[in-house]
């Protein structure tokens, strides 16, 4: 496959997921999320500061940036082979950079969660369904958004291991990739280990408006 399918796939990834949907989300409500809450603009910022609706619509659209990069990837790589796997990889990889460091605000965007979760819905599947429920489990047991995130991160590349054989689950490349967007994930969620560690960082309040 000629280089040029490569760098398409990678600029295009990067360019789709730099749309800052939590920004602009915020911005039509004639809020700059950026001075809000914890700062960010993913969805859980925007669900504690704009309600659930608006919240859930941010995690849904950014989750289908990362989807929608990795299956156009497919797409234009053909058939599942192990050429496509790295076409697949290579726009998951650009897509969450996108996403994280949006050139639209300064190079400053979200973590990246609900943008991973989109990737590995597409990439991984069977993989989704376990970090899904390592979130849930942690998050209904402390309450804390930023350490389920943390903990389905870290589950991430064991779930690879317990699926392997599955749909390009025996491939080293896609692990390899698991184990950096898992790091990545965890790296930026730095601030809030601190504040955990510290016993600041805030719990989910049920009473979030909607």
């Amino acid at each position: 496959m000629e280089i040029f399918i490569y760098l398409v796939v990678a600029a295009g990834a990067f360019l789709l997921g730099s749309i800052p949907t939590g920004y602009l989300v915020a911005r039509s409500r004639g809020m700059d999320i950026r001075q809000h809450g914890s700062g960010n603009i993913g969805a859980t910022n925007i669900f504690r500061t704009l309600g659930k609706p608006l919240g859930i619509f941010v995690f849904f659209a950014d989750a289908l940036k990362g989807a929608m990069a990795v299956e156009l990837a497919f797409t234009l790589g053909g058939e599942q082979n192990q050429e496509a796997a790295w076409l697949g990889i290579i726009a998951a990889v650009a897509v969450i950079g996108g996403h994280n460091y949006t050139p639209w605000l300064g190079f400053r965007g979200g973590k990246g969660i609900a943008t991973s979760a989109g990737v590995l819905l597409a990439l991984m599947p069977l993989a989704v369904a376990i970090i899904a429920t390592v979130w849930g489990v942690v998050f209904f047991t402390t309450r804390y958004v930023s350490l389920a995130s943390i903990s389905a991160a870290a589950a991430l590349p064991l779930s690879l291991v317990l699926l392997w054989g599955t749909r390009y689950g025996s491939s080293p490349p896609l692990l390899g990739f698991a184990v950096v967007i898992s790091g990545l994930a965890i790296w930026r969620h730095r601030t809030n280990i601190e504040r955990l560690r510290a016993g600041t960082e805030s719990r989910f309040d049920r009473k979030t408006k909607s």
